[in-house]
């Protein structure tokens, strides 16, 4: 039977290259839903184009809706094949296939399952392999959607078995065999098989050209780049999106360059690249805008206003949002971008324009059929307006706050749109009632469409506000229906945030031992997350808001009153694994593998110390090699914690006051330090080893001081991002040697640093070097020598900036800034050959961005990055011949074997800090050594 009477008995040749096209537009409408994201709690979903890839983008607590842009409807798909010239049967009475198309268009995803599988069905009767393999592919993503993937995984196991043995294969064939390709993808990165999802992508790719489909095989690019993002090969991903654009910019201005540019600039936030994203997404715009004078630009609109709020451009994302929403034909495009729009006004305090929003929002949720988005949406809606104060009605027992629609009182059918528009006061709506009212339309619906996620979306979110009323019985059995709803489906994103409260109810009502059972599930739950993680926009906020706290609060729990030995080595291990994720958190990808080792076997003479700051105190673990945890806590506030390291990193600048940098220091000190004084002494340890938290990375532990001594008089001192990173190994002085370079000139915008010139001929008199000096230091300098010369020094003399942002941490060489994420391309080039990796990673003139209280995070970042087992790095930039004096004593200090790293730095810092005319902690204390001290 040939092609064109296969598919749906269209007799036109031209008329099925049309449908092929169709059909590859439709899996494209599936890209950008691939990955199911963890934690985001209420999410309002929708179909985005590139390339099959089908995920729930939602919102998060905060009630930002990470991605919900369409470019291309799903229901195009639909509405071509009504245009075919076919029998009057097809034309008025839709296929399965296409009411399947429908219903997941809506989000009814148990409706489209039914319908596919009977598309199958009556295909493989005709013995149609072509469209049975079709309907078997869209079968598999609804199942992915409802979270059922053994059932996923046979449906596409049979598309993919019978387009196999499909002979004679034409353009359409080919791109419904990459439609196919690219769901079972999007199955592997689901199941964190992320080299499988790669290897499928790259086959796609291949399917859609041979089909000569642009679209369809950017699509497979773009997936192909989160696999690579998944992997940790941030370069790769990023050259692959590059090449696309490239691509991209070559072809005239088009609907489907249109949709390219804003598939390429969402997947460049997802990569952490906002700024990029930016300038694609305003091209699309632009494009659309010159093709069509009314065209609707809500979803790049909407993408835009995400991106700048990536960006923390608040007012600018207010008006994009204000725009979508006026922009939209779509009634769902609308809520998403008001709903959106919402949360940022109450997250930047606008409550009087967040109030007078609400009625547009009821009309808009008025206007939405039953489905996964509806039900989203009303979620959505219900957390935004739980972070709102209201001041109208306060639940009392159960008679303002019933379980709506869950108790025999009240029916779903009290939870409708029109109850809530009842008051004439906007405000009214944030009423806990009304909120209740909203949940409860959301279960109904949620039941109507037999979808179990966005049902324990709409239950725990019940839950959380009965919480949130201190009704905590019946917070506690929402929650756990909640959590029972998606037991046996893949929804691990929303399981963690419904095991994170029930381990708040139970900590509340006092069940402590259940409290920590149930943080700790949420944790592991958590850990299984950590490749999906990466690829929710506005990333950093997310973390610190719904991922952050889960780890804290455990930590918080196992650290009360008396802990036993066991719930101290718990502590230990869950903020080292906070560690770990605040570092996937830092560069969006999971490349860190965790090594755990033994501080007895990595140095006897080493003490590890854990400070952690909890909401309500200063905590600290000590473990000394061959003894028990030792755990010790300061009772105070975080806020005034955190404004102690805040005030103390100020005051040690040389020009203020000496007795206020004393006295914080002193606080400091009694803090983590007096209490452990006589342990430390008697136990015989040469060097502190500190896993710092929070802001107080900031600080150079090297100058706390006791009232007499600085810290670095007494012990050497190294940071480590966590024991669980490190590679212990130390440094073989027979074969030390190495590369040095940096600038003296002002470059790019950067001041110059006369020092330099003097602090390289130090470090060349010390140990024998290769030198790069201004012209001569350029990243293709740096790549030949490094790989030519298996140097286990590197040492690099120039301007850098750490920061909590990915994007704005980098050094600098002679023809611009190298970003952290291209220091593995950079330094790393022995590595990928066999060699031997770098030793020690010296960066003598970096320095913390301004006003980032989170700022080394960007230094343990670039320690991790640069593949070198240690790094020496400045917290801020000395610009005097103290820091060539100080480099000079290193080396020297380095060269003798009876000296490790930390304690060669701290000689060099002793010295230092013995000249009277450098002995203040600005000229000795900014130098950091994180990773191994040995």
């Amino acid at each position: 039977m040939k092609w064109a009477s296969q598919i749906f008995r269209l007799k036109i040749r031209s008329s099925l290259r049309r449908y092929a096209s169709s059909v590859i537009l439709f899996g494209l409408t599936l890209f950008l839903f691939t990955t199911v994201l963890p934690g985001i709690s209420y999410p309002v979903e929708s179909l985005h184009v590139s390339g099959d890839k089908v995920e729930d983008r939602g919102q998060r607590a905060e009630g930002y809706i990470a991605q919900t842009d369409k470019i291309l409807h799903l229901g195009d798909n639909t509405r071509y094949l009504k245009r075919q010239p076919a029998n009057a049967k097809i034309a008025n009475s839709p296929t399965p296939l296409e009411q399947g198309i429908a219903a997941f268009e809506a989000g009814r995803f148990a409706e489209a399952v039914h319908f596919w599988q009977q598309a199958a069905q009556e295909y493989e009767a005709k013995r149609d392999r072509l469209n049975q393999a079709l309907s078997l592919s869209y079968l598999s993503l609804a199942y992915q959607n409802l979270g059922q993937v053994q059932e996923a995984e046979r449906a596409i196991n049979q598309s993919l078995d019978l387009l196999q043995h499909q002979d004679n294969w034409e353009s359409g064939g080919l791109a419904i065999l990459g439609q196919a390709l690219n769901t079972q993808g999007r199955l592997q990165l689901t199941k964190g098989q992320a080299e499988a999802a790669l290897d499928t992508w790259k086959q796609a790719t291949d399917a859609y050209s041979r089909a000569g489909d642009e679209t369809g095989k950017l699509g497979s690019q773009i997936n192909q780049a989160q696999a690579l993002q998944t992997l940790g090969l941030y370069r790769r991903a990023q050259t692959l999106l590059e090449q696309a654009n490239q691509q991209l910019q070559a072809n005239p201005d088009s609907r489907v360059k249109v949709q390219g540019l804003q598939s390429l600039g969402i997947a460049l936030q997802e990569l952490g690249d906002p700024k990029t994203s930016q300038t694609l997404l305003t091209q699309s715009l632009a494009i659309a805008q010159e093709l069509n004078p009314t065209p609707d630009t809500s979803a790049i609109l909407l993408s835009l206003g995400n991106v700048a709020r990536d960006l923390q451009e608040d007012d600018k994302a207010l008006d994009y949002y204000h725009k979508a929403a006026e922009n939209a034909t779509n009634p769902l495009m609308q809520i998403k971008a008001q709903l959106n729009q919402l949360s940022l006004l109450i997250n930047t305090e606008q409550e009087d324009a967040a109030i007078a929003l609400l009625p547009q929002i009821q009309v808009s949720l008025a206007t939405l059929s039953p489905s996964r988005a509806a039900v989203y949406a009303q979620v959505n809606l219900a957390d935004s307006l739980m972070r709102m104060e209201s001041d109208v009605e306060t639940c009392h027992g159960t008679s303002g706050c019933q379980l709506m629609g869950l108790t025999d009182d009240v029916t779903p059918e009290t939870g409708s749109a029109k109850a809530l528009t009842t008051n004439g006061s906007a405000k009214a709506l944030t009423t806990d009632s009304a909120i209740a009212q909203l949940l409860a339309k959301a279960i109904q619906q949620a039941r109507q469409i037999q979808d179990a996620k966005a049902e324990s979306y709409a239950i725990g979110q019940l839950g959380k506000l009965y919480e949130q009323q201190q009704q905590l019985a019946e917070a506690q059995k929402l929650t756990q229906q909640a959590l029972s709803l998606v037991q046996g489906i893949n929804a691990g994103d929303i399981a963690y945030l419904w095991e994170w409260q029930l381990g708040r109810i139970q900590e509340k009502q006092g069940n402590i031992k259940d409290a920590v059972a149930a943080y700790t599930v949420a944790v592991e739950t958590l850990r299984s997350l950590r490749s999906d993680l990466i690829a929710l926009p506005n990333l950093q906020f997310y973390f610190r808001e719904r991922v952050e706290p889960v780890y804290r609060q455990l930590v918080g729990l196992l650290l009360k009153s008396d802990p036993s030995q066991k719930n101290l080595q718990k502590a230990r291990e869950v903020i080292e694994s906070l560690q770990l994720a605040e570092l996937d958190n830092f560069f969006r990808h999971t490349c860190i593998q965790a090594q755990p080792q033994q501080i007895d076997q990595v140095d006897p003479t080493a003490a590890v110390i854990y400070p952690i700051i909890l909401p309500d105190r200063l905590a600290v673990i000590l473990s000394l090699p061959g003894q028990p945890l030792r755990h010790y806590q300061t009772q105070l506030p975080e806020t005034e914690v955190n404004n102690a390291f805040i005030e103390l990193r100020k005051f040690l600048n040389p020009v203020l006051s000496n007795k206020q940098r004393l006295r914080y220091s002193q606080d400091i000190y009694d803090w983590v330090i007096r209490p452990i004084e006589v342990e430390l002494a008697d136990s015989g340890v040469k060097t502190l080893v500190f896993i710092l938290d929070g802001a107080l990375r900031n600080l150079p532990m090297a100058a706390l001081y006791d009232g007499e001594q600085y810290l670095i008089e007494k012990y050497s001192v190294a940071v480590s991002p966590g024991l669980q990173l490190l590679e212990p190994r130390a440094l073989d002085r027979e074969r030390l040697q190495a590369l040095i370079g940096g600038l003296s000139e002002e470059r790019g915008g950067f001041s110059a640093l006369p020092g330099v010139e003097l602090e390289l001929k130090k470090i060349s008199d010390q140990v024998p070097s290769e030198m790069l000096f201004n012209q001569e230091f350029t990243t293709t300098t740096l790549e030949q020598e490094i790989s030519a010369v298996p140097f286990p020094v590197i040492h690099l003399a120039t301007h850098g900036q750490f920061s909590s942002e990915v994007e704005d941490t980098f050094i600098l060489t002679w023809e611009g800034q190298v970003n952290v994420n291209d220091l593995d391309q950079l330094l790393q080039v022995r590595e990928r050959e066999d060699s031997q990796p770098i030793e020690l990673l010296v960066l003598s003139a970096c320095q913390t961005a301004t006003g980032d209280q989170r700022a080394a995070l960007g230094l343990a970042g670039v320690a991790v990055r640069s593949g070198a087992r240690s790094t020496l790095a400045t917290l801020w930039s000395v610009r005097d011949e103290s820091t060539a004096q100080l480099m000079a004593e290193f080396y020297q200090y380095l060269t003798q074997a009876e000296n490790n790293k930390a304690q060669s730095l701290r000689q060099a810092q002793l010295s230092i800090l013995k000249n009277p005319k450098y002995e203040h902690p600005y000229y000795w204390a900014p130098f950091v050594l994180v990773g191994n001290w040995l």
